[in-house]
C-alpha cells in the first residue's frame, strides 16, 4: 500500500483499480480466500462502508480551505443539491420504465448511485489548502456534500415500499428527513468544528497542552460529531464533513487573523536528531502564529493515513464480492446510460449559468465515481428490511455499476494520458489542442500561448499587470506558464 502510489505516479491506473483486482483475485474467482455472502453479511458490510465514508468525508471537510465568499462555492452546492436531484428523478424513471422496479425501488436506486464517492474520486480531489482549481474543489465539495444530501432520497424510496414513515402528505418527509436532518447535521457539525479548533489551539498555546493528541483528537471530532448527529436524529455524514470544514475555516481565520499567511516564509534550520525534532514540532504547536496550520496539517496527515487504510481494506472487500450473484446484465447499457447521459445531463441543468465552470464541466460529468458511498446506502435499504428478492436486484446493479464506473475513471485517464503525449509529440498546438478547443470553447477563456511555452497551458485568465497568467488544463493542475500581452 506504500510502494502503490509511488509506482502508478506515471501509469493511468488507480490505488483503488489495483485493490479491487487483489480483491477479485483473493475472492470466488480467484482463490477463494475472500468468501462473505452480500446480502447474509450486509450488517457488517454496512458498517465498514460508513467507517470508511465518514472518514474521507472528514479528510475531504478540512481540504476545502478557500473562504465562503469566494463564488466557486456555489459549484459544489449545485452540484449536491441541483444535480442531483435531477439524477435521481431521471435514474427513478429508467428503473420504472426499463428495470421494471415499483417506484419505491427505482427511487432508492436513484439514490444509492446518485452521490459520487468521496474515496474513490480522492485522485482527482483538492491537492492542496491553496488550491482553486475549479474542477478538483468542484469534485471535493460535491463528494463531501452529496454523500448525506442523497440520504432525503433513501428514505423516500423506503417510505413508498412502506418501510419508513413518511407522514400524511409527506410531511415528515420534508420537515424532518429533508428540512431537519439536513440543516441539523450541518449546523451539528459546524459547532464541534468550530469548538474543538478554538479549544485546542487555546489549550496549546496558553497550557501548553493537547500537544502531540492529533491522532485522538481526528478521531475523537469524528465520532463526536457523527454520535450526537445521529442521536438528535440528523444526518451524521453531513455533521463529519461540516465539521472538517469548520475545523479548517476557523484555523484559516486565525491564522489570517495573526499574519501566518503574509509575508515570505520563515527560514529554519533542519533538525539534527530526534529530539530537536520533538522540540521543533513542540514549538510550531505552541507558536501562536503558527500553531494554527499546524493542527490542521497533521490532522489532515493522519487522516488521510487512515483513509488509504480504510480504502484498502474496503475496496479488496468489494473486489471479493464480485461474483455472480452480484453481477448483472441489466449493468451493461445501465451503467453507460447513467455515466454518459444522465451524470452529464444532469450537471448542465444543475449548472446552468454558473461561473468559471464551462472548460471543466466535461471532466466534472465523467469523473462522477461511484462508490462506497452507493455501498452503505445499499445495505443501509438492505438491513431495513427490503423484499429478499428486490435487494438482490439492488445488490446486483449497485455492485455491477460501481465495478464499471472504477474501470471507466482508469479508462479516462489513459485517454487524457494519450491525448497529451499525441500533444507533446506534435508541438505544443497539436490536434489534441484544437480537439479540445472545438469541444470546450477556447474563445469563452481567452487566447492561447504561443509556441514555446508551458504545453500544459491552453486557456489565459486575465490578470493585473503586463503579463497574463495561463490556466491549467485538467490534467496537469499545478503547471503554470507565463504569457506576454504579444502572445493574446
Amino acid at each position: 500500500m506504500a510502494l502503490i502510489p509511488k509506482l502508478l505516479g506515471h501509469l493511468p491506473l488507480t490505488t483503488a483499480a489495483i485493490y479491487l483486482l487483489v480483491g477479485l483475485i483473493l475472492g470466488p474467482l480467484g482463490f477463494g480466500l475472500i468468501r462473505l455472502d452480500a446480502l447474509e453479511n450486509s450488517q457488517l458490510l454496512e458498517r465498514l462502508a460508513e467507517v470508511a465514508v465518514i472518514i474521507s468525508l472528514f479528510a475531504a471537510g478540512l481540504k476545502l480551505r478557500l473562504p465562503f465568499r469566494n463564488p466557486l462555492w456555489w459549484i459544489p452546492l449545485r452540484l449536491a443539491f441541483v444535480s442531483m436531484t435531477i439524477s435521481v428523478g431521471l435514474v427513478a424513471f429508467v428503473g420504472v420504465q426499463f428495470l421494471g422496479l415499483p417506484l419505491g425501488a427505482a427511487v432508492l436506486l436513484g439514490a444509492i448511485l446518485a452521490p459520487t464517492d468521496p474515496v474513490l474520486a480522492s485522485d482527482v480531489q483538492v491537492e492542496h489548502p491553496k488550491d482553486d482549481d475549479a474542477l478538483r474543489f468542484s469534485l471535493t465539495g460535491e463528494a463531501g456534500f452529496n454523500d448525506g444530501t442523497a440520504f432525503p432520497f433513501v428514505m423516500l424510496g423506503l417510505g413508498l415500499l412502506g418501510l419508513h414513515d413518511l407522514g400524511e402528505g409527506g410531511w415528515k418527509w420534508i420537515g424532518v428527513d429533508v428540512v431537519w436532518a439536513i440543516s441539523g447535521g450541518l449546523a451539528i457539525g459546524a459547532l464541534c468544528g468550530t469548538a474543538m479548533a478554538h479549544a485546542v489551539l487555546w489549550l496549546r498555546q496558553n497550557k501548553e497542552e493537547a500537544v502531540g493528541t492529533d491522532d485522538f483528537l481526528a478521531l475523537g471530532l469524528i465520532a463526536g460529531s457523527y454520535g450526537v448527529a445521529l442521536l438528535l436524529s440528523t444526518y451524521g455524514f453531513l455533521a463529519v464533513f461540516a465539521a472538517g470544514l469548520a475545523l479548517r475555516h476557523t484555523e484559516r481565520k486565525i491564522a489570517d487573523a495573526r499574519g501566518a499567511n503574509d509575508g515570505q516564509p520563515e527560514t529554519i534550520e533542519l533538525p539534527r536528531d530526534e529530539k530537536e525534532v520533538e522540540e521543533l514540532q513542540q514549538k510550531l504547536a505552541t507558536d501562536e502564529k503558527h500553531a494554527p496550520n499546524f493542527l490542521t496539517r497533521r490532522l489532515l496527515e493522519f487522516n488521510g493515513a487512515i483513509e488509504r487504510i480504510a480504502e484498502l481494506g474496503l475496496v479488496v472487500l468489494l473486489g471479493g464480492l464480485l461474483v455472480g450473484k452480484t453481477w448483472t446484465n441489466d449493468a451493461l447499457w445501465f451503467a453507460p446510460l447513467l455515466f454518459l447521459v444522465i451524470r452529464p445531463l444532469s450537471l448542465f441543468l444543475g449548472l446552468i449559468k454558473a461561473p468559471a465552470t464551462p472548460h471543466a464541466r466535461p471532466f466534472m460529468a465523467w469523473f462522477g465515481i461511484r462508490g462506497l458511498g452507493s455501498i452503505y446506502y445499499l445495505f443501509y435499504a438492505v438491513e431495513h428490511d427490503l423484499p429478499p428478492d428486490l435487494a438482490a436486484r439492488l445488490v446486483a446493479l449497485t455492485f455491477s455499476v460501481v465495478a464499471i464506473s472504477r474501470h471507466a475513471a482508469d479508462e479516462n485517464l489513459r485517454t487524457q494520458n494519450r491525448l497529451k503525449n499525441q500533444k507533446t509529440e506534435r508541438g505544443a498546438f497539436g490536434f489534441g489542442d484544437k480537439f479540445f478547443d472545438l469541444i470546450f470553447g477556447r474563445a469563452a477563456f481567452g487566447a492561447r500561448a504561443a509556441n514555446g511555452h508551458n504545453p500544459g497551458c491552453l486557456w489565459v485568465q486575465k490578470k493585473s499587470g503586463i503579463e497574463r497568467e495561463c490556466a491549467r488544463r485538467p490534467w496537469s493542475v499545478g503547471n503554470h506558464c507565463r504569457v506576454s500581452d504579444a502572445d493574446l
